[in-house]
């Protein structure tokens, strides 16, 4: 069994979409591979028992055959946080050990990792503690962020030494995909860090469904609610004339259009150009005009009771942050590692 972790050093660095792809293709090699979540912190029910919400789709998504305990064997909860401080919690590494061990059997097991190193260490559970007691090896997914993602990989490489296996830089704009292919990747292989795969910056995989959306909005569904799981890649405020607005959102792919709910006519703009949803602020309704637009348009119209701006501040907290919970967006995550990682190099790298 040859353990991987799969670790990062800033939270929505794209860890799990990089699990999902190498799941897929090792599986696709014939390999037998498992996945863990060592600590969940969106805990989902199945039955009584609660488990990391990555860990239940991944395993549902993939067909996973080890149990849910196995995958997830410890969650973060307010309840379980409260008991720790009370000392009535012990113990949650051994729990985690021993359900890795379970996993023996395995050609690979995929270890997703935390937001950082660090978190986990209260439980000891941490990336580094971990990667210390499975002997792992580590694959350290980096959101681009300039000089800033170097000098991330090069303090992993003195923490990690020789438990550091390499490295994948993920979310890179295609302004700077070049100058990140041919500069930065050379330079950071004479460090010695080798960059497995350097991934564009995808907006399948940021995307946030419209049910997502209305969720984290409070929202309420006005029509259309069979077009929930469509994408969101963008979104566009309509606050201007109509003129300049029609010609701003023919240039913005699958996006949602925020506007104050008297504003007909830049809803109506918004309808003729590619949009997923409307999002309607202020809490007033629409006339039955719009609704019926609408409805034969498919377009969800979504009702808040924000102000646009307040409405605009809590979509920014969260575009480029969607987790991978849509089946969807499996398959781009699966393309991305045909394509942009070097899995033979990878693969060699695990034997030494």
């Amino acid at each position: 069994m040859i353990p991987i972790f799969i670790g990062s050093n800033n939270a929505y660095s794209g860890k799990t979409s990089v699990a999902l792809g190498l799941i897929l293709k090792l599986k696709e090699k014939g390999y037998k591979v498992a996945y863990m979540k060592p600590l969940g912190k969106t805990p989902v029910k199945r039955g009584k028992d609660v488990y990391a919400a990555d860990a239940v789709f991944i395993k549902e998504s993939l067909g996973l055959p080890d149990p849910l305990n196995i995958i997830s064997p410890f969650v973060l909860t307010y309840e379980s946080q409260t008991l720790l401080f009370q000392g009535k919690i012990r113990d949650v590494k051994k729990k985690v050990i021993n359900a890795f061990r379970l996993l023996k059997d395995k050609d690979f097991v995929i270890i997703g990792g935390a937001a950082d190193l660090f978190e986990g260490a209260i439980f000891n559970i941490d990336a580094l503690s971990l990667i210390e007691e499975t002997k792992a090896h580590a694959l350290i997914v980096e959101q681009w962020r300039g000089e800033i993602s170097m000098d991330s990989f090069l303090c992993t490489q003195k923490l990690l030494g020789k438990k550091f296996l390499g490295g994948a830089l993920n979310k890179v704009p295609d302004s700077t995909l070049s100058y990140v292919k041919k500069i930065v990747r050379p330079f950071m292989e004479k460090k010695g860090i080798k960059i497995f795969g350097v991934f564009p910056r995808d907006s399948i995989l940021e995307a946030i469904t419209v049910g997502h959306l209305n969720e984290i909005l409070n929202g309420k569904i006005l029509c259309c609610e069979d077009k929930l799981d469509e994408f969101v890649e963008n979104f566009s405020i309509g606050a201007m004339d109509v003129a300049s607005a029609l010609n701003i959102f023919k240039r913005i792919p699958n996006k949602a259009v925020i506007t104050g709910a008297h504003r007909a006519d830049i809803q109506l703009a918004a309808m003729e150009t590619s949009t997923r949803c409307i999002i309607l602020t202020g809490g007033l309704y629409p006339n039955e005009i719009i609704i019926g637009k609408a409805q034969s348009k498919g377009i969800p119209l979504i009702s808040v009771t924000e102000d646009t701006f307040t409405t605009v501040d809590r979509i920014e907290s969260v575009m480029g942050k969607a987790r991978i919970r849509e089946k969807e967006k499996i398959n781009r995550a699966k393309q991305l590692i045909d394509k942009e990682f070097d899995m033979k190099r990878f693969l060699e790298s695990l034997k030494k």
